[in-house]
């Protein structure tokens, strides 16, 4: 199973863009100013881990990129932007002003509107519903987000025991079926699937 890593900042990733040749694939001006806005949106977030969280921003976009072979603009900008609305004060008006309509389009899609009252059982419930949602997005959109889950489950294994059980399941029973029609992305849960098994 593949794990993407490498590109831990936008320098990085610029960097390695540019020496595969895939920068001349990619629009580096839009993915610059996607990558700026995400790092200043975020601020200071950490990731679970503890990392910064940019990182998973950029694993996403390195799978999208070099897992993926994506090239399309508006998608990349997006999955750099797929989390400003969920979790830090910027909206979809804030992001359309600086990035457009079709970026906008794909960040709405992949945001989990909040929960419709307090507690442990709205969030999940309101979550399910966002999840069940996506087999209604367009294709573009349904890629950012096999990329943003790609990222949050190939190093499972760093996350406590009872939330690795809970994602796994949820990612089986919504995810996974919206990476069928996406071979490379079919390949990789699969491949995912089984490195976790124990978790079944």
């Amino acid at each position: 199973m593949e794990v993407f890593t490498r590109w831990r900042t936008w320098d990085a990733a610029r960097a390695d863009l540019e020496s595969s040749g895939d920068g001349a694939r990619v629009d580096l001006g839009a993915l610059a100013a996607a990558a700026d806005a995400a790092r200043r949106w975020h601020g200071d977030q950490r990731r679970p881990t503890g990392d910064p969280y940019v990182e998973h921003l950029l694993e996403a976009l390195e799978v999208l990129v070099r897992g993926a072979g994506v090239t399309d603009p508006a998608m990349l900008s997006a999955v750099l932007l797929h989390d400003v609305v969920e979790d830090t004060p910027a909206t979809l008006a804030d992001v359309e002003d600086a990035f457009g309509p079709e970026v906008t389009e794909l960040v709405d899609w992949v945001t989990k509107p909040p929960a419709g009252g307090a507690g442990r059982q709205a969030k999940r419930a309101a979550k399910s519903a966002y999840l069940r949602r996506l087999r209604d997005a367009p294709p573009e959109a349904v890629l950012v987000k096999l990329a943003d889950r790609v990222s949050n489950v190939q190093r499972l294994d760093r996350m406590p025991p009872d939330f690795q059980r809970r994602y796994y399941a949820e990612t089986v029973t919504y995810i996974v079926p919206l990476a069928e029609p996406h071979p490379w992305f079919a390949a990789w849960y699969a491949e995912w699937r089984e490195a976790f098994s124990h978790l079944r």
